[in-house]
C-alpha cells in the first residue's frame, strides 16, 4: 500500500471531530468550575453553622469538613464507574433510568436541570455581588452586569465546549494555584500574618448536638454540586473518552478535597470565625499570605472563577437535555447538534431561564441560594441507589464492598437532601419542592405525546409496499395570467386530476362572468369550479369542497408572487399564507406552495 493511500486512522491522527472536544486539561475548566469554585462558600457554610455554638461549635470544622471529603470520595469513586457503565452520558439520569426505572430517572433528570439553571444564576450573581462589593458604585446594575456576564459566557459556549475550555484553563489554574499556595503557606506559618479578626460571641450560644453537626454537614455539601457534570457530558470528551472521562472526575475529586480540607485546617489552626463583610476565605487569605499583592490575586481569581462557574452547566445541561429528547421525555430539538457539538436548544433553554431567574431576583444571591443544591441531592442519591442495583445485578469481581460504597453514599445524600430541604424549605426552597414534580409531570406528558404519534406513524414496524393512488390537485385560482399558468402546469405534472377553483362573492355576478369569459378565451384544458360565499371568504368554500372530493389523495398548490426585495412583501396580501395555515389545520390534504419569482427570466 502506498503512502497516498495509507489510512488515517492507522497514521495515528485525531479522530474527527476531536479538535472540538475535551481533554481531562479542557475538561476540568469546561466542567468542574461549579464545584472548584465551591471553595469560596462551602467551607464558609459550614463555618457560619457551626458559629452558632461559638467556639466548641467551630472545633468540629475539620470533621464535619473530612466528612464531606470522605462524601467526595464516595462520589468520585462512583461517577468513575458511571462513566464506564453509561459512556452515552446522563450521569445520574442514566444510572437511575436503568437501574430504577423510568420515573426515577426522570426526577433525576429533571432535579439535575434545576440545578444547572440555578447554578447559572448563582454563580452570575456570586461573582457580580463580588465585584459590586469592590465597586459599590455598580451596585445599582447588578441585574444589567449579571445579564453582561451570562450573555459572555452563553457566547464562549455558542463557539463550541472545546472553545470555552481554552478559554477558561487559564482563569482555572491561576485559581488553583492560588487556594493551594494558601493553603501550603498557612500550614507552614507558625502565626498568621496579619492579626485575625474575631466576631462578638453570639448571646445566646447552641449546644453541639447532632441537629446541628447535620445542618452544617448539609451546608457544607454545596462543595459537591457540579462533581456530577463529567459523567453527564461524556461524549464532549475526545477518545479515549472513558479513559480520559474518569481521569478528569478523579483530579476533579483529589483537588477539591485537598482545597477543603486544607482551607478547614486553616480556619481551625487561626481560629477562623464568621465577621460580617468579610468572607471567611478571604480572612483564611489574609492570614496565610498577609494583605499584599498575592491577597488580592487570590480574591481577583475567585471573583473571576465564581462568575465563570456557571460554564459547568453550559457543558452538563446540553448533553442530559439531549439523552431526555433521544428518550422521548423532552422535545428533539433538544436533542439537535449544530458545529462544534454546540446543542444550541440546550444553551438557548439555560440562558433564557437564567436570566428569568435573575432578574425576578434582582441579581440578588442571598435569594437564589437557598434554593440551590437541593435538587443535585436527589440526583446523588438516585445515583448512588442505582449503582448499588448495578453492582447486585452484574456482580464483578468486588461487588460487595462497591456496593456497600454506594450504599453508604446513597444514605449520606439523602440525609444531606433531607437536611438541607427543611433547613432551607421556608427560606425559598418549597419551590424546588413544587417545581420538581411539576417538571417531572411535564416531561411524562411529553413522553406521552411522542408514544401517541409514534403509534399513529407505527414506529417500529414495517409497513406494507407503497402503491400509487389516484391524486386529485386543486389550484385556488383568482385571475388568468402567468401566475395561474405555472401554477397549472406544476399541478398537471403532480396529479391524476387538476381542477381549477375560483372563490367569488355571490354579488360580484360581472367579476365573475369576466373570469369565466377569460377562462375560455384561455382554454387551459382544466376543469373549473367556481365556489360563491358571501361572507368573502377564502377558506371555508375551499375547505367545504375539498370534504366532497372522492380522490384519497389530495393536493392543494397554492400559487404565489415572489418579490424582489423584502420591503415589497408588505405590498402582498398575504391570502395565501392565510389559506395554508387553515387547510393545514382543517384537512388532511398535502397543502403546496409554489413561489413566482418576479425577477426570474421568463
Amino acid at each position: 500500500m502506498s503512502a497516498a493511500s495509507t489510512p488515517v486512522a492507522a497514521k495515528g491522527l485525531p479522530h474527527a471531530g476531536d479538535e472540538h472536544r475535551l481533554g481531562v486539561a479542557g475538561g476540568l475548566a469546561a466542567l468542574s468550575l461549579d464545584a472548584l469554585a465551591s471553595v469560596a462558600y462551602g467551607p464558609e457554610a459550614i463555618v457560619l453553622v457551626l458559629a452558632l455554638a461559638g467556639g466548641a461549635g467551630l472545633g468540629f470544622t475539620i470533621p464535619v469538613t473530612l466528612t464531606i471529603a470522605a462524601l467526595l470520595a464516595v462520589l468520585t469513586f462512583s461517577y468513575r464507574q458511571v462513566i464506564a457503565a453509561f459512556p452515552e452520558g446522563g450521569g445520574a439520569y442514566g444510572v437511575a433510568r436503568t437501574h430504577l426505572g423510568r420515573r426515577a430517572g426522570l426526577v433525576a433528570g429533571a432535579s439535575l436541570i434545576i440545578d444547572y439553571v440555578l447554578n447559572v444564576a448563582v454563580s452570575v450573581a456570586a461573582g457580580v455581588a463580588a465585584l459590586t462589593s469592590a465597586f459599590p458604585a455598580l451596585l445599582p446594575y447588578t441585574v444589567w452586569l449579571c445579564l453582561v456576564v451570562l450573555a459572555l459566557v452563553t457566547a464562549v459556549n455558542l463557539r463550541g465546549i472545546a472553545h470555552s475550555a481554552r478559554v477558561f484553563v487559564a482563569p482555572t489554574a491561576i485559581y488553583v494555584g492560588a487556594i493551594l499556595l494558601v493553603v501550603v503557606t498557612g500550614l507552614v506559618r507558625t502565626e498568621p500574618a496579619t492579626v485575625v479578626q474575631h466576631a462578638e460571641q453570639a448571646q445566646n450560644l447552641r449546644t453541639v448536638g447532632a441537629l446541628l453537626l447535620l445542618k452544617a454537614f448539609a451546608n457544607g455539601c454545596a462543595s459537591l454540586t457540579g462533581v456530577e457534570a463529567i459523567a453527564n457530558a461524556v461524549p464532549s470528551f475526545r477518545k479515549p473518552r472513558i479513559r480520559r472521562a474518569q481521569n478528569a472526575e478523579l483530579v476533579l475529586g483529589a483537588l477539591l478535597a485537598v482545597m477543603l480540607i486544607g482551607v478547614a485546617a486553616l480556619i481551625e489552626k487561626f481560629a477562623i470565625a464568621p465577621v460580617d463583610g468579610v468572607t471567611v476565605l478571604a480572612q483564611v487569605t489574609r492570614a496565610s499570605l498577609g494583605d499584599g499583592p498575592l491577597f488580592y490575586l487570590v480574591q481577583f481569581s475567585t471573583v473571576v472563577l465564581l462568575a465563570l462557574a456557571a460554564n459547568t452547566s453550559f457543558g452538563g445541561l446540553p448533553p442530559l437535555a439531549r439523552l431526555l429528547a433521544t428518550d422521548n421525555n423532552l422535545p428533539h430539538l433538544f436533542a439537535l447538534r449544530a458545529d462544534r457539538h454546540v446543542h444550541r436548544y440546550g444553551i438557548a433553554f439555560l440562558t433564557i431561564t437564567s436570566a428569568a431567574l435573575l432578574i425576578a431576583a434582582g441579581g440578588d444571591m442571598n435569594l437564589l441560594v437557598p434554593l440551590f443544591a437541593i435538587g443535585v441531592f436527589v440526583g446523588f442519591t438516585l445515583s448512588q441507589a442505582g449503582m448499588v442495583r448495578h453492582w447486585i445485578i452484574d456482580r464483578p469481581a468486588g461487588w460487595r464492598w462497591r456496593a456497600g460504597l454506594n450504599g453508604f453514599g446513597a444514605l449520606l445524600t439523602l440525609v444531606a437532601a433531607v437536611v438541607v430541604t427543611i433547613s432551607k424549605f421556608t427560606e425559598g426552597g418549597w419551590l424546588i419542592v413544587v417545581a420538581l414534580p411539576l417538571m417531572v409531570l411535564a416531561m411524562e406528558w411529553v413522553n406521552r405525546s411522542y408514544t401517541r404519534i409514534g403509534e399513529r406513524l407505527e414506529l417500529g414496524t414495517t409497513p406494507a409496499p407503497p402503491r400509487p393512488h389516484r391524486s386529485h390537485v386543486v389550484v385556488p385560482i383568482h385571475a388568468v395570467n402567468r401566475l395561474s399558468h405555472d401554477a397549472l402546469a406544476a399541478a398537471l405534472s403532480l396529479g391524476d386530476r387538476v381542477t381549477a377553483v375560483n372563490v367569488t362573492h355571490p354579488e360580484e355576478e360581472t367579476i365573475a362572468r369576466a373570469f369565466v369569459e377569460d377562462w375560455e378565451r384561455w382554454h387551459p384544458d382544466v376543469e373549473l369550479v367556481q365556489l360563491f360565499d358571501a361572507h368573502r371568504r377564502l377558506d371555508t368554500p375551499l375547505v367545504d369542497y375539498l370534504a366532497k372530493v372522492p380522490e384519497p389523495h389530495v393536493f392543494v398548490l397554492i400559487a404565489e408572487v415572489e418579490p424582489d426585495h423584502a420591503w415589497q412583501r408588505m405590498l402582498q396580501n398575504q391570502r395565501g399564507a392565510v389559506l395554508a395555515r387553515a387547510l393545514r389545520r382543517r384537512t388532511d390534504a398535502v397543502v403546496c406552495r409554489m413561489r413566482f419569482r418576479i425577477g426570474a427570466p421568463a
